[in-house]
């Protein structure tokens, strides 16, 4: 099999681990347009830190698992397409995908062919063939495989500019209902713990971390998850939180659940990035008895009118902790604002909207000099 023939198979496989080419509301970004045709579903445009936007390869390097996730395309026995890498043959692959212009970065995942420790060799084998041999200084993403040894974390971290470690699931409970022979804390959550340490003792540049959690096959509530999320993000310095709604696979024990809905994967993506960047707490978060977010409205437009709707913040005043917690200011428009209140008092919706701040959403739970706002607009949801 050629290497191009092994990508049409390896490429598509990573549509089960969202990265880099998934948006905050977990909507994945647009693929390039210029993509040749037996390339789609290879090559995503890629937000990486710090926003820049960029064409970057997904595949693994391997299809051949001996794992037996109830859930997975590649569980061990189940008749899938297999194909694998060597190590050489990705990297010069790759650097002709880079040299043609089609490319700028690589996410690299794998089954697990032989042990952990053994894939994540070749894992990093590709990836030191790309800096040293071929001088590649762009971006590249590597998993961290169950069990790997706590020094190829180490060198897996000097070589990539992200490592992700997916966690699949909130707990050891939950996880024993997707993937039984998969230890939580010894396999996974172990991994995380010293990719932080690791990070914590590295100088100048460091890698961030990632995970991901499979969505809905194991029972999970959203609490469950959240709670998982905020330690990661508290504690162990952790990016990113990705969520993947389970989908049922033919020919797996999982195959007759339904489908998560979308919507779930994108209440969790709103939930996250409030614990993350906008100061809230699991405890804040508007969940029902049963500790799931409500389908039908974003999490923070909840709160605020449950909270804010009698009690509206006075922008002019407000400190930043106070103006995140409106719908319709996010991070840079908080700071734009704060800025802005500097030179001048703000007395309308026009001046917020020039600053970047989404009016239609923030026009119901603020002050302007005292005054709410002439026009209440109705919120989208």
């Amino acid at each position: 099999m050629d290497p191009l023939e092994k990508l049409r198979i390896l490429g598509p496989a990573t549509c089960y681990e969202p990265a880099e080419e998934t948006t905050p509301t977990g909507r994945a970004l647009p693929p390039p347009q210029d993509v040749p045709t037996d390339l789609k579903g290879c090559i995503y445009y890629a937000a990486l830190p710090g926003g820049r936007r960029v064409p970057i390869l997904k595949t693994l390097l391997t299809s051949a698992c001996e794992r037996d996730c109830l859930y997975c395309a590649f569980r061990a026995g189940r008749d899938a397409p297999r194909a694998t890498f060597n190590p050489d043959e990705l990297a010069r692959l790759f650097l002709q995908l880079h040299e043609r212009g089609l490319v700028e970065g690589i996410f690299l995942s794998s089954a697990i062919l032989g042990s952990g420790p053994q894939t994540q060799d070749r894992l990093i084998a590709t990836a030191e063939i790309l800096r040293r041999r071929y001088n590649f200084h762009g971006y590249i993403h590597l998993k961290i495989m169950p069990g790997a040894e706590r020094d190829q974390v180490e060198v897996a971290m000097r070589l990539a500019d992200r490592v992700s470690v997916n966690l699949e699931a909130p707990s050891s409970r939950r996880l024993a209902l997707l993937a039984p022979h998969k230890e939580f804390r010894d396999e996974l959550f172990l991994r995380l713990r010293w990719i932080a340490e690791i990070r914590r003792e590295m100088t100048g540049r460091r890698p961030s971390a990632t995970t991901q959690f499979v969505v809905g096959a194991a029972g999970e509530s959203d609490l469950e998850l959240l709670h998982a999320t905020a330690f990661l993000y508290r504690h162990l310095g952790l990016a990113r939180a990705y969520y993947e709604g389970f989908r049922p696979v033919p020919a797996t024990p999982l195959e007759a659940l339904p489908p998560t809905p979308r919507i779930r994967e994108r209440r969790l993506y709103q939930a996250s990035f409030l614990l993350r960047d906008y100061g809230f707490s699991v405890e804040e978060l508007p969940l029902s008895p049963q500790g799931n977010l409500p389908l039908e409205i974003d999490p923070k437009l909840a709160w605020a009118r449950q909270h804010l709707q009698d009690t509206p913040v006075e922008v002019n005043r407000a400190d930043r902790e106070a103006l995140l917690r409106v719908p319709g200011i996010g991070p840079k428009g908080a700071d734009r604002l704060l800025e802005a209140r500097r030179e001048r008092r703000l007395r309308d919706l026009g001046e917020l909207r020039r600053l970047g701040i989404t009016v239609e959403r923030a026009a119901p739970f603020i002050l302007l000099d005292g005054k709410r706002p002439a026009r209440q607009i109705e919120l989208p949801l």
